[in-house]
């Protein structure tokens, strides 16, 4: 199996650009979203973590 060492790069680089977006644009509300994350439990946190994963799979499998 060959790696695509530019195709990844580039996902990796689009991730960082869309996960520095909020903190970006709005600090305040990305702090007040932290901090509820915070008292959240972890099962809820845990969820959250697999809906994403699964919408992340199901996405790249259609691409």
């Amino acid at each position: 199996m060959n790696i695509n060492w530019h195709d990844l790069l580039t996902a990796l680089a689009l991730v960082l650009i869309i996960e520095g977006l909020l903190p970006f644009a709005i600090p305040d509300k990305v702090k007040e979203v932290y901090r509820r994350l915070q008292q959240a439990p972890s099962n809820n946190l845990r969820m959250m973590g697999l809906a994403s994963l699964l919408a992340g799979l199901v996405l790249l499998y259609f691409v």
